[in-house]
């Protein structure tokens, strides 16, 4: 994996080019102090990955990315975004724009602490940028030159339609394998709320399937993204723009309702509890769970509370295991779950468990709003559109 480091300050040039060279299988093959030369040595140098700060004077990150794609480069970026309500902004465009993934630049604290929280969050979307770019050779590949492990045969999950479990495949052709369901058997009873569990490439995925989402849609949907503080802001806003239901990012005491999407705010917990007969969302402080704040299980617990069988719970794209304990209680509970499949996964984490474990059915994400809301149901009114 060949990176370039961009960034305007010498400093993180220079712990930045110390982390690469401490990742196995990482090569840094060079710095731009700025865009403009950023974009000479992408053209020079050939890179398969890019460290990019969006701060910097002249030609910004944003720049950068555009005439990139604009000239048809498909270099991956992984952005640093300074911990600001501006910087947040610029993060979620740029997550838009076709950027992988970001970081946040660590303040405060000591410097020692700061560089191995860097290392650790850089490393990992490394690692998990290079996990795509390989599933995606491999997926777009002959099917001659698929490697034999990825045709090892899992756990089957439970096909819904008919009750039973097939043999099942993952990896070269996963988004033709038998694990990924076409069709969702209905319930007999109406659903209540859908929550989501999503982490790293979810803003890109809600981007995409939110809006698809009809205003008419009967029940509210809660959402936790992996994300810092001020972040989950900018990206409701941003979402709220895109979709016909509201969306907001929710503070404590609000009545849960349909017609709106609830996203939970960085760096809090998010539950649902009943007041006099009315769920309500509740933002907590209270401590980590899965290294997440907010994470999904705290939600999908209180969820299971609350709605019990009568939740639709989705699974996406994320690192690590977060939801996978909230799905097992869900699926005792009778609720209906979905999970992004491998192929339009960013990274294959969190749903991997709930569908080798057979809980959840493997769904592409083109084809996930359109199975939320043929379980959800909908009023199929011609309502106006939202006040802007």
């Amino acid at each position: 994996m060949r990176v370039l480091v961009v960034d305007d300050t010498v400093i993180y040039r220079k712990i930045i080019s110390q982390i690469l060279k401490q990742i196995e299988g990482v090569e840094c093959v060079g710095v731009a102090a700025d865009g403009k030369i950023a974009l000479e040595k992408v053209q020079s140098l050939q890179p398969d990955l890019i460290t990019l700060d969006l701060e910097m004077p002249g030609m910004d990150g944003l720049e950068v990315i555009r005439c990139l794609r604009q000239a048809g480069s498909n270099v991956g970026i992984i952005m640093l975004s300074a911990f600001t309500t501006e910087g947040a902004e610029v993060t979620i465009k740029a997550l838009e724009m076709g950027a992988f993934d970001f970081v946040v630049k660590p303040s405060g604290g000591a410097p020692e602490e700061n560089v191995a929280k860097l290392r650790r969050q850089l490393g990992e979307r490394i690692k998990a940028f290079a996990r795509q770019r390989e599933i995606q050779r491999i997926l777009y590949a002959p099917a001659s030159d698929s490697p034999a492990s990825w045709d090892t045969a899992v756990k089957p999950p439970r096909n819904i339609s008919t009750g039973t479990s097939e043999s099942v495949s993952l990896g070269a052709r996963a988004a033709s394998s038998p694990h990924v369901v076409s069709e969702i058997a209905l319930w007999q009873e109406q659903p209540q709320v859908v929550a989501i569990g999503i982490s790293t490439g979810g803003p890109q995925a809600l981007m995409y399937m939110l809006p698809q989402l009809p205003a008419d849609l009967l029940v509210p949907v809660l959402i936790v993204q992996h994300m810092p503080a001020l972040f989950t802001r900018s990206l409701a806003e941003d979402l709220n723009n895109r979709c016909p239901l509201e969306v907001c990012e929710a503070e404590d005491g609000q009545t849960v309702a349909p017609g709106t999407i609830y996203i939970a705010p960085g760096g809090r917990q998010m539950k649902v509890q009943r007041s006099d007969e009315l769920p309500v969302i509740r933002i907590t402080d209270d401590p980590p769970e899965n290294s997440c704040r907010p994470s999904v299980d705290y939600l999908f617990r209180s969820v299971a509370e609350v709605y019990g069988h009568r939740t639709v719970g989705v699974i996406m794209t994320g690192l690590g295991n977060d939801g996978a304990a909230g799905c097992r209680l869900l699926h005792r509970c009778g609720a209906r779950l979905l999970a992004q499949d491998e192929a339009s996964c960013v990274v294959f984490g969190m749903p991997r468990e709930p569908v080798l474990e057979g809980i959840a059915p493997a769904v592409p994400l083109k084809d996930m709003a359109q199975h939320i809301i043929r379980l959800a149901g909908r009023r199929e009114l011609q309502l106006a559109s939202k006040p802007r």
